[in-house]
Order: C-alpha cells, then structure tokens, then sequence
C-alpha cells in the first residue's frame, strides 16, 4: 500500500524492505520491535560434516528468493531457489531442498524439525515506512510523524 501511495506510512519488516527494495520506499526509522533474523538453516547430521567452502551449488528453500540468491552469489555459490510459502523447516527432511533461508526468532521451530542454524544474513526489525512522493509532496506532515516516533523511541 505504501510503495502504490495507497498510504503514505506503514511499518514492515526489514526482511521484506531487504526482498523487495522498491524504490518508492523510504524507511527512515528502525522501530525495534519484532526483533528476529534471516539465517540459513539445515539439517543437523548434516551441519556436523558440511563444509560451505566447498559448495558452488546448493538448493535452496525460502520464501526470500532474492535475499537467498544475493547471499549466496555473494559467496560464489549458485543457488537454486524453490520458492515456498510455509513450512520451510519441511523441505530438507521430505528432499526439496538441502538449506532453507527463513525467519529465526527463537530457533526454536528449526530444532523442533531437526535443523541447526548455520549462518545469520541479516538482523531483522520492524521499521517505519513512507512512501518518498508522499514526502515530497507533504514533508511537514511526514516529517512530524517521524519526529514524533523517533522521540516516543528515544524517550
């Protein structure tokens, strides 16, 4: 809604700002709420042994297809992705997949179905968006709604 200019303020996830970098996004405060992260996770028995400096192809399970991919061609490895919307944890154990990239609060859904978290991508928090042609168009609006939360967090 906000990157349309259905709303001109919203908060989301860093995990989808990351995912979808839509340029008509602005989010120029960090809520510090939902506090969580984006890791890789896999099966335990496999963990043990595995050596990711050896991988130049993995298959991937996620709901994150565009954070997964960047992470790993950073890494140099190949990454094909199978785009899921659930039950990650699911896709090693029934051979969809060997990792998953997903959401991790607590770790504990992963050790429930046998996975181990192997790396963290990125710190996940809830933040303050606004659409950037809103801010333009009414910036003391915009700015004072901002100026009011970041005091309401500093405070």
């Amino acid at each position: 809604f906000v990157a349309f200019g259905a709303a001109q303020i919203g908060v989301s996830g860093a995990d989808v700002l990351m995912e979808h970098d839509d340029p008509e996004i602005y989010a120029p405060l960090d809520l510090r709420i939902g506090a969580c992260r984006v890791s890789v996770a896999e099966p335990v028995e496999r963990a043990a042994t595995d050596d990711p400096s050896r991988w130049s192809t993995v298959t991937v399970a996620t709901k994150y297809p565009r954070i997964a991919a960047r992470h790993f061609a950073a890494r140099g490895v190949q990454a094909e992705i199978v785009h899921l919307n659930g039950a990650m944890e699911l896709a090693p154990s029934m051979g969809l997949s060997r990792l998953i990239v997903d959401l991790v609060q607590t770790g504990g859904t992963l050790k429930a179905n046998g996975l181990v978290e192997t790396e963290v991508i990125a710190p996940v928090t809830s933040r303050l968006i606004v659409n950037r042609t809103a801010l333009k168009t009414e910036p003391e609006a915009i700015g004072a709604w901002i100026a009011r939360l970041r005091a309401a967090l500093e405070g």
